[in-house]
């Protein structure tokens, strides 16, 4: 028998493989998984050269798996200001301040992460920075904010111009516009910014994979692509630099035709060991936050507010019935139930034209769901992908999400409890840059989330199930079951050990545990 590489032994092994679920060593071989049993007999798997690792009692799980992510937007946005802590206008204004001060070569000021609520007009942007024009996008890319300079810059200051698709030029009663950006009115402003090189781009990519290992994240499903990007981490591949296996869709837009899902299909035959296409993305509505979710009643706090979504039923429908016929995995951004209700109808006209077969098509997000459509993601064979920390943690935070939505909805909001218990494939994931990647965060919300009202169902999950939704349910949201998610003998060594027995750990303590090493094809990429 020819020895392992690498060794784990004294650890609370949870596997996700329903065979086998737990053991307490593994050995590895190359990139595999070649032993999974006792510590006792591990030992036959020791040779002189094999790297003997005490797992100390921590977990060890298979690799998480992000379900939902925004790898290169996010590497490229760690270039920028970073407003995601900012609380207070002092708060942005430091860090565009110190980003200026540092970028004096830099044509823009561009900062990302804010917070809503805390800046809203030009003017306030133009006493942070008076001398160049200033960009930041808030913390779920569907609002931002310009100074004058960037506005006259994009010739939208003046009234007359209006926002392409689902956007909005916020303007004051003179019609000059406030500042404010809505959806696709960003471009406007944001294709203005020059991209950093490919060499800056590479660069950003390496630093943040980085970061992104050190928290035990392994694989990523990206959430917007096209051939270029996908070609650009099959690069990153070639040259032995990719430590996070992306799965990365073709993003399907209003104005994209049924020929152009050509390159969908190109991307489909580009299945590298970490970069690999196959699925397309749409946008069916865009948040609660800038009254733009699709919903069945009106808003709470604006009845006025009556968003029609991105996309007709007739044109999903029929895009969906295209791409499902090119055997394309679908995955469809939904917050509102309206929302929700539009995609699965779509997927099921879809499987009415071109018959039943294993699609997985997904929603991605789910904020709010309308009752009757529960039970139609098993139905319909549909996965549900969810990001627990967009949830408000609890009532008294002041998210304006709660008010958007009303008491009336709390109840089917982030209903993960009743999505599981209705029989759904539920995949978890953060949506980085919107929320933090780190899995732990992630797995403390969905653990102590707080009833926003005390009738409210609890809509909480167990430790359990938040890995298999992040390791061996998220690896079936990709078609790659048999290939990674489990601890299992043949699969990829994809894993990550703890520093505590996660298990042990009351739920409320779930946040003092961290990755302790990380490993991605059989390689050590973070070591604590």
């Amino acid at each position: 028998m020819s020895k392992s590489d690498f060794i784990i032994r004294n650890a609370r092994v949870f596997t996700s493989d329903e065979a086998n679920p737990r053991a307490e060593a593994v050995a590895v071989k190359g990139n595999r998984i070649v032993f999974v049993g006792t510590n006792e007999g591990v030992k036959e798997f020791q040779g002189e050269s094999t790297r003997v690792i005490d797992g100390k009692g921590g977990t060890l799980t298979p690799g998480f798996i992000d379900s939902h992510f925004h790898l290169l937007w996010g590497s490229i946005w760690m270039g920028a200001a970073q407003l995601y802590d900012a609380k207070t206008k002092d708060d942005v204004r430091a860090s565009l301040q110190s980003f200026s001060a540092e970028n004096k070569t830099s044509e823009w000021v561009d900062g990302r992460g804010v917070k809503y609520g805390i800046v809203s007009t030009r003017q306030e942007l133009d006493e942070m920075v008076p001398d160049r024009p200033v960009y930041i996008n808030a913390y779920d890319g569907h609002t931002s904010w310009a100074n004058t300079k960037a506005l006259e810059l994009a010739g939208i200051l003046q009234p007359g111009k209006e926002a392409p698709g689902n956007g909005v030029i916020v303007r004051d009663e003179n019609g000059l516009a406030t500042g404010e950006l809505r959806e696709t009115a960003m471009d406007l402003v944001a294709n203005l910014i020059p991209p950093p090189s490919e060499a800056r781009k590479r660069e950003l990519l390496k630093l943040a994979m980085k970061k992104i290992n050190a928290t035990g994240v392994t694989s990523v499903h990206n959430m917007n692509g096209d051939l270029n990007e996908l070609q650009f981490f099959a690069a990153a591949e070639d040259a032995g630099e990719m430590t996070v296996r992306v799965y990365v869709p073709y993003h399907v837009k209003p104005e994209t035709t049924e020929a152009d899902l050509s390159e969908a299909v190109e991307m489909a035959k580009l299945q590298g060991d970490f970069a690999r296409g196959g699925c397309v993305k749409f946008f069916m509505d865009g948040v609660w936050e800038s009254y733009t979710a699709l919903n069945l009643e009106p808003y709470a706090d604006n009845p006025e507010a009556k968003p029609e979504g991105i996309y007709s039923a007739e044109h999903f429908n029929r895009m969906a019935t295209a791409c499902d016929k090119l055997g394309l995995q679908m995955f469809t951004h939904c917050c509102g139930d309206g929302a929700v209700r539009r995609a699965l109808d779509g997927y099921e006209a879809a499987q009415k034209v071109n018959g039943k077969r294993d699609s997985r098509h997904r929603v991605e997000h789910i904020e709010v769901i309308h009752m009757d459509d529960l039970p139609r993601f098993k139905q319909l064979g549909v996965i549900a992908s969810m990001q627990t920390s967009h949830a408000p943690f609890s009532a008294n935070e002041g998210d304006v999400w709660l008010e958007r939505t009303g008491p009336q909805r709390w109840g089917r909001s982030f209903a993960w409890r009743d999505i599981l218990n209705a029989g759904a494939h539920l995949i978890l994931g953060s949506d980085w840059t919107v929320a933090p990647f780190d899995p732990i965060f992630n797995l403390h919300v969905a653990m102590n989330r707080k009833k926003w009202s005390p009738q409210d169902p609890d809509q909480t999950l167990t430790l359990e199930e938040c890995i298999l939704g992040y390791t061996r349910n998220a690896a079936y949201g990709e078609f790659k079951e048999n290939e990674k998610g489990k601890i299992k003998e043949g699969y990829l060594a994809d894993l990550v050990l703890f520093t505590h027995d996660l298990f042990a750990l009351p739920k409320e303590e779930i946040l003092t545990a961290k990755a302790a090493l990380t490993m991605v094809d059989g390689k050590a990429v973070f070591k604590a």
